[in-house]
């Protein structure tokens, strides 16, 4: 975080503030990012700031699968040809991106957004788990793919989420070992992912 009247300028300082506060973003790269966008335009930079603005206010969470979309029910779970029978389990919208990315997964996706982790005051209530288990109900799913983190939390995850839907007779498979313990999917490469996916294994 910059100290108050770091710059010469209060409207830069405040820009800089704002722009490390995002993820990834150190003090050098956000005063790059805002001495960039004082190089532009005014149209132009009016153009971001709206783009950013509309994102916020419009844009939808599916209602089926928790991902983000444009309309209530997102272009994946729209897509007749996807395979409806198969549910991917993710953490987040990135996972959902690396996945589609890998081109090997036609299926439907459920995003939990989150993991089970009790330091940080996350529990099963605060993901979509109620969700997952009303869509097994009310559709003809036949498998559930469990594409969550390795890491502690994940496994975590995967168990609780394991006897939740144990009970409906849904085959549930994970990924196969290609994704290393500890890997986050969005940073494993589309090769190794998209054959984690094909050779997917019994979760038990």
């Amino acid at each position: 975080m910059y100290q108050e009247n770091k710059y010469s300028s209060k409207l830069l300082n405040n820009a800089v503030e704002e722009f490390s506060k995002l993820p990834g973003i150190g003090g050098k790269t956000a005063l790059r990012l805002v001495l960039h966008l004082l190089k532009k335009s005014e149209e132009e930079v009016n153009l971001f700031g709206e783009t950013i603005i509309e994102l916020k206010k419009n844009i939808k969470k599916c209602k089926i699968c928790k991902n983000v979309s444009d309309d209530e029910i997102c272009e994946i779970c729209s897509d007749s040809e996807r395979d409806r029978k198969t549910i991917c389990l993710v953490e987040n919208i990135n996972d959902v991106i690396a996945i589609e990315k890998t081109g090997q997964y036609k299926g439907l996706y459920h995003v939990l957004g989150g993991l089970i982790s009790p330091m940080e005051g996350t529990g099963p209530d605060n993901l979509e788990i109620n969700s997952l288990i009303e869509r097994i109900k009310s559709s003809d799913i036949q498998e559930i793919i469990f594409a969550l983190n390795s890491t502690p939390e994940g496994e975590t995850t995967n168990y609780y989420t394991y006897k939740k839907v144990s009970g409906f007779g849904v085959r549930v498979t994970t990924l196969a070992k290609g994704v290393s313990v500890g890997s986050e999917l969005q940073y494993v490469d589309e090769l190794t992912l998209g054959r984690s996916i094909i050779d997917r294994i019994s979760f038990f």
